[in-house]
């Protein structure tokens, strides 16, 4: 059977909410396509499917614009992790998450994993405005630097900072009923990326891939395909007079 003749269906679902101009879809780009892209807003949602070793991951990007609210929840449903995010120089976007978006993720999983995204961190931190190279996406060694070089532009100010996200990653804990002794710790799940860079927008994604490899294994131990066989004749459904339907 010929690999055009099957379509692949993913093994589990991955979300990204926030708010309109905090970069969600530019994170999606640079962590797929390797590049960064001015987008324009994103219309009701759209999803890139993911080949991760043997797994096949959906991340779907949602749109944060007030009129397309109510697609969120439809989004969520079944997802594994969210990932909520927000832009580090605009306070506001925090408190959207709360206030607008975390009620979405009820739809999601009961043992969804949420990761706190803090974009645009190349706009607050010299560090965040270095160009990612090959040989850090591989997680070589690098070099020390004694000297810093100054920053390329102007740093903004930061409105959010790193307790700050911590913080909000307790709260949704406390919305969705868990415990915070028995999940993962705020400081490995609340992360600041750079989607114009590729500022730690690898660590993001293969983190949140690590940690939903146990949905993957469980729904592939219930014997649950991970491709759709298009060339398999389905059968047809026979009436109780005989007819097919």
């Amino acid at each position: 059977m010929s690999q055009a003749s099957r379509t692949k269906k993913p093994d589990v679902k991955v979300v990204i909410l926030g708010d309109m101009n905090v970069g969600k879809t530019s994170l999606l780009h640079r962590y797929t396509e390797r590049k960064f892209k001015d987008t324009i807003s994103t219309v009701g949602g759209a999803f890139f499917l993911k080949q991760w070793g043997p797994y096949n991951i959906s991340i779907w990007d949602t749109a944060g614009r007030e009129q397309f609210h109510g697609l969120g929840s439809m989004y969520c449903r079944g997802a594994a992790a969210v990932i909520l995010t927000y832009d580090v120089t605009n306070w506001q976007s925090l408190a959207e998450l709360e206030n607008r978006f975390l009620s979405l993720t009820d739809t999601a999983n009961t043992d969804c994993i949420f990761a706190i995204v803090g974009n645009k961190a190349d706009l607050t931190d010299a560090l965040a405005q270095e160009p990612v190279t090959e040989s850090e996406r591989r997680d070589e060694p690098q070099p020390v630097v004694t000297c810093p070089t100054p920053p390329a532009t102007p740093l903004q100010h930061k409105q959010v900072s790193r307790e700050d996200a911590m913080a909000l990653y307790g709260r949704v804990l406390r919305y969705k009923g868990l415990e915070e002794k028995a999940c993962l710790p705020a400081d490995r799940m609340c992360f600041e990326t750079s989607a114009k860079t590729g500022y730690s927008v690898d660590a993001l994604f293969e983190t949140l891939f690590e940690l939903v490899l146990p949905s993957i294994l469980k729904k592939r131990s219930e014997g649950e395909s991970a491709t759709v066989d298009l060339e398999t004749p389905m059968e047809p459904k026979r009436t109780k007079a005989g007819c097919c339907a």
